[in-house]
C-alpha cells in the first residue's frame, strides 16, 4: 500500500518538473549584427583626357607620365608654323585694307569717290580684322595648358607625332583631394549624414585612414536598394593613389 502511494505521488510531480527544466534552458540568442564594412575605392576629384584641337605635329611635351604640374602650365605645344604664316598674311591684308579705307575716307570728304567705295573699303577692313582674330584663335590651340593642379596618369602620344583633331594626348588627374566612392544599403539613409566620420582601410597599404561623408546620392537603385555616397580622406597623405581600394568601416548604427 505504501509503494502504491509513492508511485502516485511521483507521477503527480512529473509535469511540474518538466516545466521547471524547460524554463531553466536559455533561449536561443537573437542576432542583431549588421554589415558595417563596405567596399570602397579612391577616385580623383577631377580627371580628363587632353586631346589635340589642331591637326599638327607635337613639338614639345613638357611632362612625363607620373609627373606633377601646376594649373596653367604648358603641357603640350605643337608645330604651328603654317598658322603663324597665315597670321602674318592676315595682318598684311588688314594693313592694306586699312590704308585703302583711310584714303577713300579722305577722298570722300573731297567728293572724289562715292560713299559706296568708302563702305566697300570699310567692309574689307572688317573682313581682314576678322581673319586675324580667327587665325589667333587657332594659334591659341597650338598650346595646351593644364586645367588644374595634378599629375599625368598616362601618355598617349609622343613628340614629333602628327595628330588629327580629337586625337588623345594624355590622361591627367587631380589627386590633391582623393574622393571615396561607396555603395551602401538605402536603409542607411536613416542615420547616414554628410560630415559623418568613418574609417577606410586601404588594402594596398594595409593601413586605416580617417574619412568623412561628403555627399549622399540623389537616387536609390530600385533593384538592389542601394545608394551611392561620396566621402573624402581627411588630411594630406602623399602615399595614397587614385584607384586604390579597400573597406569603409562605419559605426554600427544600422540596427
Amino acid at each position: 500500500m505504501l509503494r502504491k502511494s509513492l508511485c502516485v505521488w511521483t507521477l503527480a510531480l512529473l509535469p511540474a518538473l518538466s516545466l521547471s527544466n524547460a524554463s531553466a534552458e536559455p533561449a536561443p540568442a537573437q542576432s542583431s549584427s549588421v554589415e558595417t564594412e563596405i567596399r570602397a575605392q579612391l577616385m580623383p576629384r577631377n580627371e580628363t583626357t587632353l586631346s589635340a584641337e589642331v591637326a599638327a605635329v607635337i613639338k614639345d611635351l613638357t611632362v612625363r607620365e607620373g609627373e606633377r604640374f601646376k594649373k596653367g602650365q604648358v603641357l603640350v605645344s605643337f608645330d604651328c608654323s603654317i598658322q603663324q604664316a597665315q597670321l602674318q598674311k592676315a595682318q598684311a591684308t588688314a594693313d592694306g585694307a586699312g590704308k585703302t579705307y583711310d584714303v577713300n575716307a579722305r577722298l570722300s570728304q573731297l567728293e572724289s569717290v562715292s560713299s559706296l567705295e568708302v563702305d566697300v573699303a570699310k567692309a574689307k577692313l572688317g573682313e581682314a580684322k576678322a581673319d586675324i582674330a580667327l587665325t589667333k584663335a587657332g594659334l591659341e590651340k597650338c598650346r595646351i595648358h593644364a586645367p588644374f593642379d595634378g599629375r599625368v596618369a598616362a601618355l598617349k602620344a609622343h613628340e614629333h607625332q602628327h595628330l588629327k583633331v580629337g586625337d588623345p594626348i594624355m590622361d591627367v588627374l587631380d589627386d590633391s583631394q582623393l574622393e571615396i566612392k561607396l555603395i551602401v544599403p538605402s536603409l542607411w539613409l536613416r542615420w547616414l549624414k554628410p560630415k559623418q566620420a568613418f574609417k577606410v582601410h586601404i588594402d594596398e597599404l594595409d593601413r586605416d585612414y580617417s574619412a568623412e561623408v561628403v555627399t549622399l546620392g540623389a537616387r536609390i537603385d530600385p533593384v538592389s536598394q542601394t545608394v551611392s555616397i561620396t566621402g573624402r580622406v581627411t588630411g594630406k597623405h602623399s602615399e595614397l593613389l587614385a584607384g586604390m581600394s579597400g573597406r569603409a568601416l562605419f559605426p554600427d548604427k544600422a540596427h
